[in-house]
């Protein structure tokens, strides 16, 4: 769980966590140097509970520097992610993993419903494919939420997140890609993520261009012309929409 200024909702966040019917967890918060009340808020939590550790890193890095500090320091079988902004369902790691270990997974993913900044349920569920290989990540501009994400970590070891300020999930994805031929994907909405916060690194798509160039081109080291290709896919995709499974209720 990496974390920046996120005081309002961590312990939502926390929360959601604590309430899972496997109870053979722990919570691994790196903080990305916040400035606002977050630690405050963690003392109850890391009084209380023994397996929720802190690390505060010494100076900002950016989300991957996080999420790569938390990977080194997470133990267990099975290492799963949640930014301290979003939620998961009380039965989520306990489905996860009978999933995974029903199909032979070492990679999956779930499906995830959408809320506002202020947490009211925007009654969307995007649904990932059932089975995404490395090409397909990239067509689909990563059809992979981060909130839903487990792998195992005994068999494929720990990663470092590519130093890229956004998208770097999508860039771990492809990483993760390269040692599993797939990511498994649930139908269940197992997530809660929340949309629109002011001030997280994803909140102005738009910007994302120079990103996902770089992501393509220096990071994955496509030529120019596939960098291209692959630019294309991301801009129709998100033009369009086309190619992501987006379900709504009332």
């Amino acid at each position: 769980m990496p974390t920046y200024n996120c005081g309002k909702y961590i312990t939502e966040s926390i929360d959601s966590v604590i309430s899972q019917t496997v109870t053979d967890w722990e919570i691994q918060i790196v903080d990305d140097c916040s400035t606002d009340n977050t630690e405050d808020v963690l003392v109850p939590y890391l009084d209380k509970y023994s397996n929720i550790h802190y690390f505060k890193l010494n100076e900002n890095g950016g989300p991957a520097v996080a999420r790569t500090e938390a990977i080194r320091r997470a133990n267990g079988k099975y290492c799963a992610f949640l930014d301290s902004d979003d939620l998961w369902i009380e039965n989520k790691l306990e489905k996860q993993i009978a999933f995974m270990n029903d199909v032979g997974a070492d990679f999956s993913c779930t499906a995830y419903r959408q809320m506002d900044a202020n947490g009211n349920d925007l009654h969307t569920i995007i649904v990932p494919p059932q089975k995404t290989g490395y090409k397909k990540c990239i067509q689909l501009s990563n059809p992979i939420g981060n909130l839903t994400v487990m792998y195992n970590q005994e068999n494929l070891g720990k990663f470092e997140v590519p130093l890229i300020k956004k998208r770097n999930d999508f860039a771990l994805w492809l990483q993760i890609l390269k040692k599993t031929p797939y990511c498994y994907g649930m139908e269940d909405a197992l997530g809660i993520y929340r949309l629109g916060r002011t001030g997280s690194v994803s909140h102005k798509k738009l910007s994302q261009v120079k990103y996902h160039w770089q992501l393509y081109h220096d990071i994955e080291k496509h030529n120019v012309f596939r960098s291209v290709y692959e630019l294309g896919c991301w801009a129709f995709v998100k033009g369009t929409g086309i190619g992501i499974d987006t379900r709504h209720d009332q």
